[in-house]
C-alpha cells in the first residue's frame, strides 16, 4: 500500500496490490483511507482521502454530498475498465450514492458493477422529525448574525449544543457535515438507491448490530419496502459491531467486496 494521487493529481489516496485496482473505497466522517487497510489487503484496490479528511485539503468552500461525488468521479478512470466496486462507509456510503447517481442505473456503461454500503445514513429513524436546535442556540445564532454577539461566544455555543462531529470540525466542514446530516433527513439518497437496485445492480448493505449512529430500519421505512424486497439487494447485521470499522465489520465488508472480484482476478 502506497500514498498517491489520481484524477490527475487531484484525489489522494492509497494504492493497494499491483495489478489495475477493481475496488474504490470511500471513508466515513473524521477518517481516512487507513479504516480499508485490512479489508483492501492483498487485493488490487484504492482507498482515498475525502476532502477535508486525512491528507486531502479542505473543499473550498461547504460541499454537498453530490460535489463530493463529482470530485471522486475523475478517480474511476484510474481503474479498471470495469466493472468495479464502490464500498462506502457512513458518510463515504453518502458519496458512494450520490456517485451511482451521477453515473446513472446502468452502472455508467459498466463502469460500476456493485455498490456495499456500510452503516450508511441514508435516511433518517422512522417517526423521527426534523430537530431543530435549542431555543438558546437559535437566539444566539440570530443575534450573532445582527452582530450583536461577537464569534467567541457563537463559538462557546456551538461548542455546548454542537455533535461531537460538529465540534471537532472547521467552519467549512461543519457546513459539509450540516448539509449531509440535512440530506439524511430528507431521506434524499433513497430515489438513487431504489433506481440502482430496481435496475438489478448489485448492491450490499452491512449494519452493525449496535449501530446507533445510522439507521437500518430508517433504511428501510424510506425504501418503500424492506431491504430484501428491492431488487438485487442483501442486507447484513454483524452481531457486536458498532457503527465504526472494527474488526468483525471489517472482516465481513471484505467478504463483500472479495464477493464481488472480477472473474479475470487471480
Amino acid at each position: 500500500m502506497a500514498l498517491s494521487t489520481f484524477g490527475g493529481g487531484r484525489l489522494w489516496g492509497a494504492r493497494y496490490g499491483t495489478g489495475e485496482p477493481w475496488v474504490l473505497a470511500l471513508h466515513g466522517w473524521g477518517r481516512d483511507h487507513h479504516d480499508f487497510d485490512p479489508v483492501l489487503a492483498g487485493l488490487d484496490a484504492v482507498a482515498l482521502d475525502l476532502p477535508g479528511h486525512g491528507v486531502a485539503p479542505e473543499p473550498p468552500e461547504p460541499w454537498s454530498t453530490a460535489e463530493y461525488a463529482q470530485w471522486v468521479a475523475p478517480v474511476l478512470d484510474d481503474l479498471r475498465p470495469g466493472p468495479v466496486v464502490v464500498v462506502g462507509h457512513s458518510f463515504g456510503a453518502r458519496v458512494a450514492v450520490r456517485l451511482v447517481g451521477e453515473i446513472g442505473a446502468d452502472g455508467g456503461t459498466g463502469r460500476v458493477g456493485a455498490l456495499v454500503l456500510v452503516g450508511a445514513p441514508l435516511a433518517p429513524p422512522p417517526g423521527s422529525a426534523p430537530g431543530r436546535p435549542p431555543l438558546a442556540y437559535r437566539a444566539g445564532r440570530a443575534l450573532h448574525r445582527a452582530g450583536l454577539v461577537p464569534e467567541a461566544q457563537m463559538e462557546r455555543l456551538r461548542q455546548k449544543y454542537g455533535s461531537e462531529d460538529y465540534r471537532r470540525a472547521s467552519q467549512t466542514m461543519r457546513g459539509v457535515l450540516v448539509k449531509s446530516v440535512s440530506e439524511t433527513a430528507r431521506a434524499a439518497y433513497m430515489p438513487a438507491v431504489r433506481s440502482w437496485a430496481s435496475a438489478g445492480r448489485s448492491l450490499e448493505l452491512i449494519w452493525g448490530e449496535h449501530d446507533t449512529v445510522t439507521s437500518l430500519a430508517g433504511f428501510q421505512a424510506a425504501s418503500g419496502a424492506s431491504p430484501e424486497d428491492l431488487a438485487s439487494a442483501l442486507v447484513t447485521v454483524v452481531p457486536g459491531a458498532g457503527h465504526l470499522m472494527t474488526a468483525s465489520l471489517r472482516a465481513e465488508v471484505r467478504a463483500a467486496v472479495v464477493s464481488h472480484r472480477p472473474q479475470a482476478e487471480p
